[in-house]
Parts: structure tokens; C-alpha cells; sequence
């Protein structure tokens, strides 16, 4: 049965997934959402015979029903091929052996062995560290990015699309590169993306900067990521642009996880690790696992809840916030105020106030009502702040907040280090502290999810291991010094930006943001 997709902020007009992966956000500022939840089919025991691309098309058909098999499988293979450094795509690495893999993880599975007798320091005997960086730019937006352009560009031959797609994205570090690296020379398509020009790590703006792809555009902005994604938004929402855009020959869409085309290929890795763990003997079929995720803009959490929804057996979903901790302070009060000091931390990426994705979930427990989702986000853009009734608080039971102040982000990296040899990035090392602080730690399987390697953050990782004698090297040369103590190859990412060229050097204020999409669209 097709599954259609709904706005967050009104009911009525429902479109198919290609149409939503076109659009990218509703007409009405809303997020599209699935009518219904579809439930998983394949047998759980089954779960850990499939592989990578096996799996993303049966978690994929269920929410792409106007996709056909030969073309849904045409773009996870062509997403999930050699771009990945590992044939397994998403490697997961127990917590308490992560050391002894960590010379030759590339193209490893679960660590071998699993026996919980062995040393105990990662973040916890009972957990794993889903590795979700070995795509074209060594962060988890490559396991959704890589598709993205596939599916785009079927979705527009089937519906005729004739306007040259332009993708409109902001990122606080990782979707930047991530999406200029897909949609790269893509026939039919266009990619702008804006940044915080004092918010990311030297290497992801040196990743961003350098990229050669002829149709796409990078742009520091003079602000924070909040000001860029609602610069975003609004150049979005602008009616009197989108028409003239469509005299020009041109249409908006979003690489953001508020297209659905990104949310929905995040879930595959939550099912396929948990086949994994069954595959390995640390589940049995029908036993839930835990999940703890480093998040600001809640895309990457929720698509794990999203996951439980379809039939995943998810037990507790652990939101790990770094020090701008608003999702942490959501979780335990009900109250959402981004109405305090914006923090730039060691884990850039989940530097966000204001986390879009979050309207996916009060729209789930407002029980699906667009009216009331569509009130607490105008408070949210008037106001700074929503609160939410007792009843939908209930509806939050299977959510745990946590977070990780930097001086305890960099103990865990120190830590983990010590014990295991293994490096954690400063993003896996808040869910790694969290994960190893939570109540049944050593009870139930957990699953942290790690977002990013830590050759994207040298400068921060180095300094967490040893800050007297790291302190004053240049960014390469810690690049280096990591590869030494690690024994972890340097990723192609990191080698080819070396030397590479600055290709892009616009910088605008936040309010000049639609001025500088005019002008490269020429359309002023």
C-alpha cells in the first residue's frame, strides 16, 4: 500500500515520496511526514544474513512506495559501492575490544570474539560503536548523502521535472561537504551551501573550500549555524522568489534531514546493526537494544526512533547533547528554550539551537495534529521557547536526555585512548561518556553511534590526548601524529585536501543570504 506524505503544520494536501524528496520542506514551513508508520517485514532472525544494501531496500521500499524495485536498487547500489572504504559500510566495533581493531578497522565487521571478559574502555562492556564514517568524507551524513542525489534525480524524471534543481543547505560541519561531494557535477543539479564561518574545525571548512564540483557554491556566513538554517528556511519559504526562480528555470530542494529523502536512508543503519548484533550472538531475536546518539538538529536520533516505530526492537533512546544542551533540557522539563548562550564547542556539529527535526516528534506525539505543531513552532520563531502538555511528556518515555560538558568530552577521548588505543571524535565521545554514565549500562546492549572520524577533528582530539605536547602543531601535522598513535590509515578525505586549492571565498552577513543565491542563480 502506498504511503503518502503529510505537512507537520497542515493536514490536507498529501504527496507521494518523490514528490517530498523534491520538495524537500512543505509549502507551509512544515516537514513532510509519513501517514502512517509501515511495518518492517523480514523476519528480525533474518537481520543479521543481509548485507548493507540488502537491508536499506527493505527498510526503503516501506517508505518509498512510488519507487520501483529496479530503480530503489539501482540507487542504493550506486549509493553504497566503493565510495566506502569498507564492504561492510557501517562497521560496528565493541566498546571493550575497540582497541585491538583499531590498526585495521578499515574494512572490518564487529570485532571479533565478543567476550565480555575483555578490558573494559570504551563506553561500556555491553556496548558498540556504530561507525558510520567511512563514506567519500568520514561523517555519518555520507550513509544518507550518498543516496540523496540518486534519489533526487529519479524522483524529478518521475515527475516530469524540467527546472534545474537547486539544493539549499545549511550545515554546522559535516552535511556541507557530505552534500557538495554527492551532488558534485550531478546533471539537472545545483548546490549551495552555507556555513558558520568561525563555527566549523579547520579541516571541514578545508573540505568544504576546496570542493572543484562546477555547479556548486560554498558560503561562510557571519553568524552561527541557527542563523544559517533559518536563513535557509526562509529563503525557502519566500513565494514572490520561488516564482521567479520558475520563470528562470529553476526549483529549491534541501539536502537538510528535513528532507525526508535524507531521514529515511539514516534508519537502514539502526536495523543493520541490530542484525548485526544478532549475526554476532549479543542479541536473540525480539531482544532490544539501546541506542545513544550525538545529536543538535535530532535528525540522526530520530531516525532511530523512527527505526522502533517500523518494528525495531529500540528500548531506551539516549539524545547526548555537548554543552549546548537544549534537547537535554527539553527532555527533562518539557520546555524548549533556545533562548540562551550559544556555545562553540569541540563537537561543532552539534553546535544547534534550534533542532528542526524536533517538529517531526511533537507532531508524532501532538498525535498527529498540524494545528498544534504548527502553534509551538510559532512560539518557537516568536517567543524562543514551547512547552509542551503532561500527556505528550508521557509520550517521551523512551527518550533519556544526557549530555557531556567539554572538559568531560575530552576525558573520555583521553580515556578511551589510554585503555583501548581506540579514538573517538569529540561528537561519539559525548555519547560515549553518556552512554557509559546511563543507568543499565552493563545490562542492555547499546549501540552508540559514531558519527565522525576523528581525523576530522584532529586539533580537538589531539589536544584532548595530550594538550602540552600537541598544542602548537599545525592541523596536517597532527594529521599525522594521529595516524602514528593510532595506526588507523589517513583517509583519502584528509590526504586530498592537503594541498588542494581554495575554490571558494564568499563570505556574506546573515541577512545577505537571498542577495547571494540571486546573484549565482543570476536571477537579482
Amino acid at each position: 500500500m502506498e504511503i503518502m506524505y503529510q505537512s507537520t503544520r497542515r493536514s490536507g494536501t498529501k504527496v507521494t515520496a518523490s514528490q517530498a524528496i523534491l520538495k524537500g520542506l512543505a509549502d507551509d514551513g512544515g516537514l513532510f511526514v509519513p501517514e502512517r508508520f509501515p511495518k518492517f517485514e523480514v523476519p528480525l532472525g533474518k537481520l543479521g544474513e543481509m548485507s548493507y544494501q540488502e537491508t536499506a531496500y527493505e527498510v526503503m521500499r516501506l517508505f518509498f512506495t512510488d519507487f520501483t524495485e529496479e530503480e530503489l536498487r539501482a540507487c542504493i547500489n550506486g549509493a553504497y559501492d566503493k565510495k566506502f572504504d569498507t564492504p561492510v559500510i557501517a562497521p560496528l566495533v565493541r566498546a571493550d575490544e575497540a582497541g585491538a581493531c583499531a590498526p585495521s578497522r578499515t574494512g572490518s565487521s564487529v570485532s571479533a570474539g565478543m567476550d565480555s571478559a575483555s578490558v573494559n574502555g570504551g563506553a561500556g562492556e555491553n556496548a558498540w560503536y556504530l561507525e558510520l564514517f567511512h563514506g567519500k568524507t568520514i561523517a555519518f551524513k555520507d550513509m544518507a548523502l550518498s543516496i540523496l542525489p540518486y534519489l533526487m534525480t529519479t524522483a524529478a524524471k518521475k515527475n516530469g521535472v524540467k527546472n534545474e534543481i537547486v539544493i539549499l543547505t545549511a550545515t554546522s560541519g559535516d552535511t556541507g561537504k557530505a552534500a557538495l561531494a554527492g551532488f558534485a557535477d550531478v546533471p539537472g543539479t545545483s548546490i549551495i551551501v552555507f556555513y558558520p564561518k568561525d563555527g566549523v574545525s579547520p579541516i571541514q571548512k578545508k573540505q568544504m573550500v576546496t570542493e572543484p564540483g562546477k555547479n556548486t557554491m560554498v558560503v561562510g556566513v557571519d553568524g552561527n549555524f541557527d542563523d544559517c538554517q533559518t536563513g535557509v528556511k526562509n529563503i525557502f519559504n519566500n513565494k514572490e522568489l520561488a516564482e521567479r526562480m520558475d520563470t528562470a528555470g529553476y526549483q529549491f530542494s534541501s539536502a537538510n534531514s528535513i528532507n525526508i529523502g535524507r531521514l529515511v536512508p539514516q534508519i537502514v543503519y539502526y536495523v543493520y546493526s541490530y542484525g548485526q548484533l544478532l549475526k554476532n550472538g549479543a542479541i536473540t531475536a525480539g531482544e532490544q537494544m539501546d541506542v545513544v546518539v550525538p545529536t543538535g538538529n535530532f535528525g540522526n536520533i530520530l531516525a532511530a526512533y523512527y527505526a522502533k516505530q517500523i518494528g525495531l526492537p529500540v528500548g531506551t533512546l539516549y539524545c547526548a547533547s555537548n554543552e549546548n544542551k537544549v534537547l537535554f533540557d527539553f527532555f527533562g522539563s518539557g520546555t524548549y528554550d533556545r533562548k540562551r548562550e550559544f556555545i562553540l564547542t569541540s563537537s561543532p556539529s552539534m553546535d544547534i539551537l534550534i533542532s528542526s527535526n524536533l517538529e517531526r516528534l511533537i507532531y508524532k506525539i501532538a498525535e498527529n495534529d498540524p494545528d498544534r505543531t504548527a502553534a509551538f513552532m510559532k512560539q518557537l520563531t516568536g517567543e524562543g521557547e514551547y512547552t509542551i502538555t503532561d500527556e505528550m511528556r508521557r509520550e517521551l518515555a523512551g527518550f533519556v536526555g544526557g549530555f557531556a560538558t567539554e572538559v568531560e568530552t575530552a576525558r573520555e577521548i583521553a580515556e578511551v585512548y589510554e585503555r583501548t588505543g581506540y579514538v573517538l571524535d569529540p561528537h561519539t565521545a559525548v555519547a560515549s561518556f553518556v552512554c557509559r554514565n546511563k543507568a543499565n549500562a552493563a545490562e542492555i546492549p547499546t549501540v552508540v553511534a559514531s558519527t565522525a572520524s576523528p581525523y576530522k577533528f584532529t586539533r580537538s582530539v589531539m589536544k584532548a590526548i595530550d594538550e602540552g605536547k600537541y598544542s602548537d602543531m599545525e592541523d596536517f601535522a597532527l594529521v599525522d601524529e594521529l595516524h602514528r598513535i593510532s595506526g588507523v590509515e589517513i583517509p583519502e578525505a584528509i590526504e586530498t585536501i592537503r594541498t588542494a586549492a581554495v575554490v571558494h571565498d564568499t563570505v556574506c552577513g546573515t541577512g545577505e543570504m537571498q542577495q547571494v543565491v540571486e546573484a549565482k542563480l543570476g536571477i537579482s
